[in-house]
């Protein structure tokens, strides 16, 4: 029997959490594979509710608490490293536990992940459920990403990686500062299904213009090289072509955004990334079933 980890970061949510725990359970009902389930509590000053559901297919269901609070990323950088030392698993799907990662979703990752062998699977954004001018920013972002660093990143956090993949960027040390970049970058040979962004079950979108930004570049820094070769190649073309006072205007932009980019990349760490365990204050088994 194939062997599934879901890994789930959560910080203050946990009704949203909890009803996502159930609708796993639904989705995986007939799959008839082994799933288990790792929340990361990202030193949440909620304290988790006792579970009232009694899960009928998932097999387990632990908490790693966090000493300090250290962001959505990370914690699924703390979690993907305690599970190559502590579990053993065939894949690994991460997602979200607001609901925006529909749990409808991953019957057709597994089944993907099943029949491309050996091969990981992202959840490829077709259908955005923010609003128009949110939309339009994605978008902008996506179409930078890709005239700078060549690669077309259209997913987030949500995927189904190989045991191999998992091992692969859980030592490069931009995965302490941006997942989708990383998988992009590290892992040759992507599948993809496609998905709709959810909408959260509880709280509102915490994802703002300032986030976005920030998001966008760090995405980014993961290919800082290629950006600062293509920039290069732009500001020649500008030289060139462009008369001053434009041209120079134009070169200054990129040179800022340049700028920006190797400036988002100190985020990465690798000393974060190979002692954030040290970051770990207890593991909680909240749920088990003999199935």
């Amino acid at each position: 029997m194939t062997k599934f980890k879901i890994l789930i970061p959560c910080y203050n949510d946990w009704p949203s959490a909890l009803r996502l725990l159930e609708n796993i359970d639904k989705e995986i009902e007939n799959l008839n594979n082994e799933f288990s389930i790792l929340i990361v509590n990202d030193c949440s000053n909620e304290k988790m509710p006792k579970l009232k559901t009694t899960f009928k297919n998932i097999k387990s269901i632990q908490t790693i608490n966090m000493k300090i609070n250290q962001g959505h990323t990370r914690s699924n950088a703390t979690g993907i490293k305690y599970l190559l030392k502590n579990n053993d698993f065939d894949y690994l799907i991460l997602m979200d536990g607001d609901g925006e990662d529909r749990p409808e979703e991953i019957k057709l990752l597994v089944e993907k992940a099943l029949i491309k062998k050996n091969i990981s699977v992202v959840a490829k954004r077709i259908k955005r459920s923010e609003g128009i001018i949110f939309t339009f920013l994605y978008n902008l972002h996506k179409l930078i990403t890709l005239i700078f660093t060549g690669k077309n990143i259209n997913f987030g956090h949500y995927s189904c990686l190989t045991k191999k993949d998992v091992e692969t960027i859980s030592s490069k040390k931009s995965l302490w500062a941006n997942y989708s970049g990383t998988v992009k970058k590290f892992i040759k040979t992507l599948e993809n299904i496609p998905c709709i962004r959810g909408k959260r079950y509880v709280q509102p979108s915490k994802m703002s213009f300032i986030k976005l930004v920030f998001h966008a570049f760090s995405i980014l820094s993961v290919f800082k090289y290629e950006v600062l070769l293509r920039a290069g190649i732009f500001a020649l073309i500008i030289f060139l072509f462009v008369p001053n006072p434009y041209g120079v205007i134009f070169e200054l932009i990129l040179l800022f955004f340049t700028f920006c980019v190797f400036l988002a990349s100190r985020l990465e760490s690798t000393e974060g990334l190979n002692n954030c365990e040290k970051n770990i204050a207890n593991i909680d088994l909240v749920h088990t079933n003999k199935l």
